[in-house]
């Protein structure tokens, strides 16, 4: 907008363009009164995104300004709104009272709300992180650094290879990432499309980036030993990121964020690894089909009672242990707690009443939380000695970390209660949030609002007596306020302190000082109560965001005791058995069952199943048997149990013994990846790779038809030199469940010790077939495809030629006329149009001769002569 265009706009339309400048990226937010206004491009764009009315400014002129808005207090539902449909939200607010400004109000940007910057409950899903993390790619390696600024954590890192950064992206689910100017980003945008991810991509100036100020902020925000301790001098893209984040944070929150006041170091090493793949083949979070939470293993174990609880089960899915003894340590906890029936069940009622702690202190930091919040935290903080109590009668050594770890907070909580209303209004500028009794002067704005009829009685008698003059009286009216009113024929009885204000035709008005300090108190009552409640209220949490961290700390103990309780919760509910957890290659498993699909058909019941796996007779079992038979389910389950136990869960299964692993790795169905341009077989084959080259002797593999994406013999040919190559290489061997319908790799366990065979037992009755879903020692000699198909409702007729196909091809596939044998059924052509082949006349006259060969009837000599006869057929 040109200089001449700008002159002609209002002072406020000219205020708003000047900050829109500052930020064109953004929706920007206008605060005029009780509204948000947006206007031009803003307006257009929002009105139809949010559904609400355009109109203009100055309507009715050729140059009006297309203009919409909101009320401020339903703010969080259309900014929400906004940041869902990928736009940024600059929050402009009135920085002085309208009433006292002179000339345009004063406004600026508050803070800018981005996806990964959002901090009201109401829009962030109370059981997940709110990441938003910062990549920087320098020759040194790859610096990741990520921050949930909802609740204060922050965590960085430095890697070698984009497949860990994207794994880490995915598993995290960012919901936005930093990256600098000019960077190359396609590749980052192309992974996200693949995965579904919801990440938004954003990129600001390289200076953010830049090493030297990057280690400045992070020197000025952190202790010195804290990052002296994560050496992150020998860290330099480490560094960039974590400094470009948090630039970011600062810039755009227009504040120093306090509740950021501990950085991490993220690495994988101690947890046992698993990549998005698994994680989606096995369901953790989500199913395969639709994406539904409801079909996860989360979904089961997830019985947490407050969000901080959720989110702490969440990372412990995403990061199960490998360290044995911390896993004792939790399994500890579980199991006391899940033994102590009566305590359980009054622990869970008490934590029920806890709010999330964790993001309250990061409002209160912020300077956004209302009186709500705080009352929120006070109700919370009242709680603690109560768990505390509860965990003294417990004794496993976890619990009795945290027990006294929990710090009561009894001076936060009396400083709340003594000053805060126990209903305090939404917004703060509205009154009625601090109690009487705190502050003084407030209590006089009070005391004059409600008790200002009966002062004004009190003193118009008071006058009376002391002047002598019965009819005086105190009068209001809008233009001279308040006053002291006497008849001209009692002027001569006036007191000296009186002050003359107006004159009428037969009367005077006058004032004294103390009618002047009332007035100047009564006048102005409403509106100073408002702004003293208001500092009043500042003032508060300003003293509470003092003690962030101590507020931070509890709170880590609070989500850990949850996830804890949640899990012995589970263990009772679904009858879990604790399982033993060792160094050793073992996993041997009795009675295991599928976490999930156990819960999915509980009428039905569900079949347990047995596995022993090592690394030496039992290093590969190859399982064979019928689809639907519940091979899947049986691997998938094996994976499931190994999991729960290293996150510290009991496990469904009547015993369980579990020789920690390093890695769970899957290769479990498949589809095109259209983006990459990769077939099914591309895909598959892709994941394979990455399962040889990854894998060690203490993963767990699991291997669900590998090859079916080929053809039958190229498929075949991978399958066993994949198997082969998991149970002969020295760095591998690696306990391996092989799921498959090639029959053929059975036979691997005639020249490989480390392989057995298993199969899905099967019933057959007549032509039908009952699925056992039991794991039986042994091969599957049949795989009943047509059965299956059958059951699975196809016609009758394609059922009856599919088995005669079968019988065709059980015979050979060619016929005497060179014809395949599986055309058989269908009317032949005649003789004379038949297109012979040069090679199969004799050679298949002799194999079909061979079929039919009885030669248990035949004396030695016959089968001599036959051969002969054949013999000569054939020729040289």
């Amino acid at each position: 907008m040109g200089i001449r265009d700008l002159m002609s706009l209002s002072p406020a339309m000219r205020q708003y363009v000047e900050i829109k400048a500052d930020c064109e990226d953004c929706i920007l937010l206008f605060r005029m009164g009780d509204f948000y206004e947006m206007f031009f491009e803003d307006a257009v764009t929002a009105a139809k995104v949010l559904d609400i009315t355009l109109t203009s400014r100055d309507k009715g002129r050729e140059d009006s300004i297309p203009m919409c808005g909101f009320p401020y207090h339903a703010a969080s539902s259309y900014i929400s709104r906004l940041i869902e449909k990928g736009f940024k939200v600059a929050v402009c607010e009135q920085m002085e009272d309208p009433k006292l400004a002179k000339g345009v109000v004063k406004r600026e940007v508050a803070r800018v709300i981005t996806p990964g910057l959002v901090m009201d409950a109401d829009n962030l899903q109370p059981g997940e992180n709110n990441y938003l993390a910062a990549l920087c790619l320098l020759p040194e390696g790859m610096g990741l650094a990520f921050i949930d600024i909802s609740t204060g954590e922050f965590r960085v890192c430095q890697a070698e290879k984009q497949e860990f950064f994207l794994s880490q992206a995915i598993s995290l689910d960012f919901r936005e990432i930093l990256l600098a100017e000019g960077a190359q980003t396609q590749w980052l945008v192309n992974a996200f499309s693949q995965a579904g991810n919801r990440c938004r991509v954003n990129t600001v100036p390289q200076a953010y980036f830049d090493h030297a100020p990057a280690m400045s902020l992070l020197k000025e925000h952190f202790a010195e030993p804290q990052l002296q301790n994560m050496a992150l001098a020998r860290h330099p893209a480490a560094v960039a990121a974590a400094g470009a984040v948090l630039r970011y944070v600062r810039e755009t929150q227009k504040t120093r964020p306090q509740h950021i006041n501990n950085i991490q170091w993220y690495e994988t090493g101690g947890y046992l690894v698993l990549d998005d793949i698994a994680k989606r083949n096995l369901e953790i979070f989500a199913t395969i089909s639709d994406n539904s939470k409801a079909g996860s293993l989360f979904n089961v174990l997830n019985e947490t009672v407050t969000a901080m609880g959720s989110r702490r089960l969440r990372w412990w899915l995403n990061y199960p242990l490998t360290q044995t003894g911390k896993i004792r340590e939790r399994l500890g906890a579980v199991g006391e707690i899940k033994d102590s029936h009566l305590l359980r069940e009054e622990l869970r009622r008490t934590l029920s009443r806890i709010y999330d702690l964790e993001r309250l202190a990061g409002r209160i930091a912020m300077g956004i939380a209302n009186g709500r919040d705080l009352i929120a935290l006070k109700n919370s903080l009242q709680s603690l000695p109560d768990i505390r109590t509860i965990l003294r009668k417990l004794s496993a050594p976890r619990l009795r970390f945290l027990e006294a770890g929990i710090d009561e907070m009894t001076d936060v909580a009396a400083l709340i209660g003594g000053t805060i209303t126990d209903s305090p209004p939404l917004t703060l500028r509205e009154g009625g949030i601090i109690k009487e009794g705190y502050d003084q002067e407030l209590d006089k704005l009070i005391s004059a609002m409600r008790d200002g009829k009966q002062w004004i009685a009190r003193l118009e008698e008071k006058e009376r007596q002391r002047t002598g003059i019965n009819s005086l009286r105190v009068g209001f009216n809008s233009i001279f306020g308040y006053y002291l009113e006497v008849t001209k024929a009692n002027t001569d009885r006036v007191p000296e302190d009186y002050i003359r204000k107006q004159t009428l035709v037969n009367a005077e008005r006058y004032i004294n000082q103390e009618l002047k300090e009332y007035e100047n108190v009564v006048l102005h009552a409403e509106d100073r109560r408002k702004e003293r409640e208001y500092d009043l209220f500042v003032e508060i949490r300003t003293k509470i965001a003092r003690e962030i961290k101590r507020i931070q700390d509890t709170a880590s103990l609070i989500a850990d005791l949850d996830a804890l309780t949640s899990l012995a919760e589970v263990a009772e509910r679904y009858r879990y058995t604790c399982p033993q957890v060792d160094d050793e290659d073992r996993i041997a498993i009795t009675d295991g069952r599928h976490a999930v699909v156990e819960r999915m058909s509980p009428a039905h019941g569900f079949v347990p199943n047995d596995v022993c796996l090592d690394r030496q007779g039992n290093r590969l079992l190859v399982i064979t048997g019928p689809n639907m038979a519940g091979k899947s389910t049986y691997i998938r389950q094996i994976a499931l149990i190994v999991l729960m136990a290293q996150m510290g869960s009991f496990v469904p299964a009547a015993g369980a013994m579990i020789g920690v692993a390093d890695r769970i790795f899957t290769r479990i169905g498949a589809a095109d990846n259209l983006v990459k341009g990769q077939s099914t077989f591309m895909v598959e084959m892709a994941e394979v790779a990455n399962i040889l080259q990854h894998a060690t002797g203490r993963s767990l593999i699991i291997l669900d038809e590998v090859g079916r994406g080929t053809s039958t013999f190229d498929g075949l040919s991978i399958a066993w030199a994949v198997a082969e190559y998991i149970h002969d290489a020295e760095h591998l061997a690696a306990r391996t469940l092989f799921a498959t319908h090639y029959h053929e790799l059975t036979d691997l366990a005639r020249t490989k010790e480390g392989v057995k065979n298993y199969n899905v037992a099967v019933k057959e009755i007549g032509e039908r077939i009952i699925f056992l879903r039991k794991i039986v020692e042994g091969s599957a000699n049949r795989s009943y495809g047509i059965q299956v198909a059958q059951l699975a409702g196809v016609p009758e007729e394609v059922i009856v030629r599919a088995k005669e196909i079968l019988r065709n091809l059980e015979k050979g596939e060619l016929d005497e006329l060179g014809m395949p044998k599986i055309a058989r059924g269908k009317k032949a052509p005649a003789r004379d149009k038949v297109q012979l082949s040069l090679f199969i006349d004799d050679e298949n006259a002799l194999v079909a001769a061979l079929r039919d060969l009885d030669v248990m009837s035949m004396s030695p000599l016959e089968a001599l002569q036959w051969i002969d006869r054949w013999k000569q057929k054939l020729g040289p």
